[in-house]
């Protein structure tokens, strides 16, 4: 990340502290980042979360005997690093438990912890009752959803910035304005990144990202290839839209003009 910053993005170096690292079980569908904790635990020490997500990474320990925080281990046996302690501890407490089936201890945790289990996922067992439980608690798509929330920059933030790399016409033309403004009033902009076959022969579905403008059914657009150079006629074609659509899991949202 070091290596391709660039100063129009900013800081791209990641920080858990801050909320920018998801620590993940990818196999059994489970994910979390700082956040999470320092939910639970801010009102416990009478901190806010973004002190408490401080505490939860590097060199900060607690010692629950003396109800202390440090930046060095005591070398008190109580003393642990707050990530092992608040984090890395309770997670494995409740994988443990209910890989041994151990159901007397696991629902008033899960009570403290204010996760619910429907009645026919209570009847797990083992492997598959951990990776329910894990899943309620700590889905892997809210960690994924409030990073991209929280840290990512929306489109009419990033395209300011982005416009040069995206276009590659004069940066001052009504195309470069429309992208760099976000302007769904402005001239058609899409980029498509995906070709797939459609059922009837010679006919393909384009998935593309609309930058600027609206894309409806009808609508005659300019399709420049790869080869395409601003100015030049070469791999460039004029056709219509002849449907738009949306796709959800498997099947197509025709997408009525406007």
């Amino acid at each position: 990340m070091a290596t391709y910053k660039d100063p129009l993005l900013g800081d791209v170096m990641v920080y858990p502290e801050k909320g920018t690292v998801a620590f993940s079980a990818g196999l059994h569908g489970w994910a979390f980042t700082l956040t999470n904790f320092a939910k639970m635990y801010a009102s416990n020490f009478g901190v806010d979360e973004s002190k408490m997500m401080e505490r939860l990474w590097g060199e900060n320990f607690f010692d629950p005997a003396t109800k202390k925080w440090t930046t060095k281990n005591t070398g008190s046996a109580t003393c642990k690093r707050g990530f092992v302690q608040f984090c890395y501890e309770p997670i494995k407490q409740i994988i443990n438990t209910c890989m041994n089936d151990q159901k007397d201890k696991l629902w008033p945790m899960l009570q403290k912890l204010g996760v619910t289990m429907k009645s026919d996922e209570k009847e797990l067992m083992g492997k598959a009752l951990m990776e329910r439980v894990m899943q309620t608690w700590l889905p892997a798509s809210s960690a994924l959803l409030e990073m991209m929330i929280f840290h990512l920059p929306s489109p009419s933030t990033a395209q300011r910035y982005r416009v040069e790399n995206l276009y590659e016409g004069p940066l001052d033309d009504q195309y470069a304005n429309a992208i760099g403004n976000y302007d769904p009033k402005g001239p058609l902009v899409l980029y498509v990144s995906k070709m797939t076959p459609a059922s009837d022969k010679g006919r393909f579905f384009a998935f593309g990202r609309v930058f600027a403008g609206k894309v409806s059914t009808g609508v005659k657009v300019r399709i420049m290839g790869p080869n395409y150079v601003p100015g030049e006629k070469k791999d460039l074609y004029v056709k219509r839209v002849q449907r738009t659509v949306i796709w959800m899991g498997k099947k197509q949202e025709t997408v009525q003009p406007s």
